[in-house]
Formats: C-alpha cells, structure tokens, sequence
C-alpha cells in the first residue's frame, strides 16, 4: 500500500476530484490537509467534511489531517485538543527554536518543513533523533518544488532535502506530494527516483511512501481511540436476548441435568447413549454375582427339605 499524506484541501479548488482520482491509481490512502496559522481559533472543528461533496473511487481512503504552522512556541497550549478533530496532526515550524521544541516535547504526528525556502539554520542529528525515538516523522514535499517556476525554490528544496536525509541518516522520513493539481502528482515508483536523486537509497524511499507512512497513520489512530495508547475498547457484540433463553428452556433444549431427572427423563437420555466397556463389564459382573447367589440359595433350600432318616441313609 502507498500512501500520499499531504493533498491541500480548499472548498473552492475545482480540480481536487481531479487530483484524488489521478492519486487514487497509483495510492491507497490519501490525507487532505488544513492548515492553520497564528493563533488558534475558539472551534477547533475540521472544516474537512467526512463525506466529501464529490464521488471519489471506491478503493481510495481518505484521511483528515491539520498542519499548525507554528511560530511562537507560547502558542501550543491547545494542540492536544486541536488533534481529536483530525487524523493526523502536523506541525509546520519556522525557525530553529520551535523546530527544536517540536522534536523534544510537542504531541504531534508529522514535523513538515518547508524546504523550498532557504533556512537560517542546519539540521543536526542529535535533534532529530528525539523526534525519531518519539516516533515523529519527518515530511519531505516534493511538489512546490517540481511545480515552481522559480529555479531558487527547486535549488533549496534538493539542498535541504539532501541536509535532512544526511541529518536523519535517511530514517523516520516521509514523502508526500503537497500537490494543488494533478500536474504536481507522481507516481510512488518515480518519488522513489527522485529521493535517490536526493541521496536516499530506494529501499528507504520506498519505506518513505509506504512503510513509514502507514505508521504515522496506525500510530495516530492507536493515540485518539485507546488510553494512553496502550488500552482500546473494541466491539464485544450484543447481550443475548433472555426471551430467546427462556423459549428454550420451555421447549425442553435447555434444561439443565437436574431439571431432566426431576422430570424423569435422565433414563431415557442415558439409554440413547453408548455403554462404555467399563460399564459393560460392571453390569456383566453383577450378572455373575447375582447367578451365583441364586444358585447357592437354591442348593440350600433343597438340602433342607430331606427328611432326616434318609439323611442318615445317605450317610
């Protein structure tokens, strides 16, 4: 399964059903986003509705996801209740300190970075890999810097995308399109060329729209729907119906032991069943005992009936 965790969602943009059905023949999951920047408003509802007013194919799974453009890390306060509103959670930062925060303690699914502008900044591994061990990812975008017409905003996405992947030593990284229009879109086998352009074997790019993509989503799900991401409450079913039980046991099905030799009917579920061997040898055994007693009760009684001078004859 190949995934595309970064589609932009707008109301107003008339080629998202044209973007969805191109994705949908190459990807099996695609997220549209929302992204929000400044300080959070008081309804943190997705606008992103879960039944979208356009047909879309029917192997293709959509997903909600909100970027939070983050600028000053004071303003972080809600985040945790920004994330039950969506599926996936990413934070954008835009400068080096709410990079760092977002690696060490902020509650997030995806870091994305802007890699077409040029950063004040270089990535190093001891930051990153907080955010790894943590199981954050890292998203790489390559469509603002396919489609741009601006031949700085191609430059600085390979400069910065070839600094993240030597940073990240090519871990935890995630590709996604950020495509406005399907003339952005590529397919999963030509993201993995460019990413081995960029210096990522195809191995790990691969991993970067399948592997590490589905657990940005599996892990997402696991935070909002169990406690504490160790606990989840499934579907037992449906209590049985006691008119059921008590029709049962009217029509004699279900009768407990007791009840049928109550009834006098336990000699006549016994006698439908097979005698065992062991059974079998008993009831022959009280047979023999039974023939022998009578046998010895029969002698006795005619030597009791000779009279007592034939007795002595005999003797």
């Amino acid at each position: 399964m190949f995934y595309d965790l970064n589609v932009p969602w707008s109301i107003k943009e008339p080629d998202l059903q044209r973007t969805l059905a191109f994705l949908s023949e190459w990807y099996n999951v695609v997220a549209l986003t929302y992204t929000l920047s400044g300080k959070l408003p008081a309804d943190l509802t997705s606008p992103i509705p879960t039944t979208l007013p356009f047909p879309i194919p029917s192997q293709l799974r959509i997903l909600r996801r909100c970027t939070l453009i983050l600028s000053d890390p004071s303003q972080n306060h809600r985040i945790s209740s920004l994330s039950t509103a969506y599926d996936i959670l990413a934070i954008r930062p835009t400068d080096e300190k709410a990079l760092q925060q977002a690696c060490q303690s902020l509650d997030c699914d995806i870091i994305s970075l802007d890699l077409t502008q040029r950063l004040s900044y270089h990535f190093k591994f001891k930051m990153l890999s907080q955010a790894i061990e943590r199981g954050v990812r890292f998203e790489i975008c390559y469509a603002p810097g396919v489609t741009a017409t601006d031949s700085g905003a191609r430059r600085n996405l390979i400069s910065n995308a070839t600094q993240l992947i030597r940073a990240t030593r090519g871990r935890g990284l995630v590709i996604s399109s950020e495509a406005k229009k399907a003339l952005g879109c590529r397919g999963p086998w030509d993201v993995v060329n460019l990413a081995a352009v960029w210096g990522l074997g195809q191995e790990r790019g691969r991993e970067a729209v399948s592997k590490e993509a589905r657990s940005v989503v599996v892990t997402a799900q696991i935070k909002r729907t169990c406690f504490r991401g160790v606990v989840d409450v499934v579907y037992g079913g449906e209590k049985p119906d006691s008119t059921k039980k008590e029709a049962r046991v009217k029509n004699g099905l279900g009768k407990r032991k007791a009840d049928a030799i109550s009834n006098g009917t336990d000699s006549a579920v016994e006698g439908s069943k097979p005698i065992s061997k062991r059974q079998q040898k008993k009831i022959d055994h009280e047979a023999r005992m039974a023939a022998k007693k009578a046998s010895s009760s029969e002698s006795t009684d005619l030597l009791g009936t000779v009279p007592p001078q034939e007795a002595l004859t005999a003797v």
